[in-house]
């Protein structure tokens, strides 16, 4: 049994000016204020956009990531429609093979102290599953009737892909205190690492962010 902790990779190589520039570009031509573009109006005037609410600009751009998380956290991320998928198979994978050390790989949720009671109920939990889980497959079970026992904290990778619109959506939803604490630890990461490729898009939502968690890292 392996318990690692979340983490997020951005799959494109994004230039934020270049984005931004795409965005004024398609924005001004609502208003015809081409003529008023400079090598750095670029961002005051997406800033302007998003302050004003006229975000369907924003869905001519879109960011593709990779998210390690926990099932759990992904059943919650597949609600929003806007988005495309695709994830880890538990029906295909076989966790019984070397390619995955013969072993479940388990997220840590961040609520349980090492130390504490809690930890060593959901660990023991955890390894009660993989033996039921390995077990069932060394008893005829395909994966995809094994994966019955496999419990939310397995571990899953799954690449995402929304416009920007839908990414300023998704973070105003998952960084909210009222949102699951796991699913605001991989939303507060992407965050951090959104805002610092193309800080203007997302300033507002992280400065938020910022106020409601002092401690929200910087990129």
């Amino acid at each position: 049994m392996k318990i690692i902790e979340p983490k997020t990779e951005i799959l494109d190589d994004i230039d934020g000016a270049k984005i931004l520039k795409k965005i004024e570009l398609a924005g001004r031509v609502c208003y015809k204020s081409e003529d008023r573009i400079t090598a750095e109006s670029a961002q005051k005037f997406v800033a302007g956009l998003i302050a004003s609410g006229h975000e369907s600009v924003l869905e001519h751009e879109k960011i593709s990531v990779r998210i390690v998380c926990d099932r759990g956290v992904t059943h919650e991320l597949v609600r929003h429609r806007i988005a495309s998928y695709s994830q880890e198979s538990t029906r295909y994978c076989n966790y019984a093979k070397d390619k995955f050390g013969n072993e479940l790989t388990f997220v840590r949720p961040l609520f349980f102290a090492s130390d504490s009671p809690g930890y060593k109920i959901w660990a023991a939990a955890m390894e009660n599953a993989e033996k039921a889980y390995l077990a069932l497959l060394k008893s005829g079970a395909s994966p995809q009737e094994a994966r019955s026992v496999l419990p939310n904290s397995l571990k899953t990778e799954i690449v995402v892909t929304m416009n920007l619109r839908e990414w300023r959506h998704f973070f105003r939803l998952r960084t909210d205190k009222r949102a699951h604490p796991q699913m605001r630890e991989v939303a507060n990461m992407l965050l951090t690492e959104f805002h610092a490729i193309i800080g203007a898009v997302f300033d507002d939502i992280y400065e938020q962010c910022r106020e409601r968690d002092p401690d929200l890292q910087s990129a």
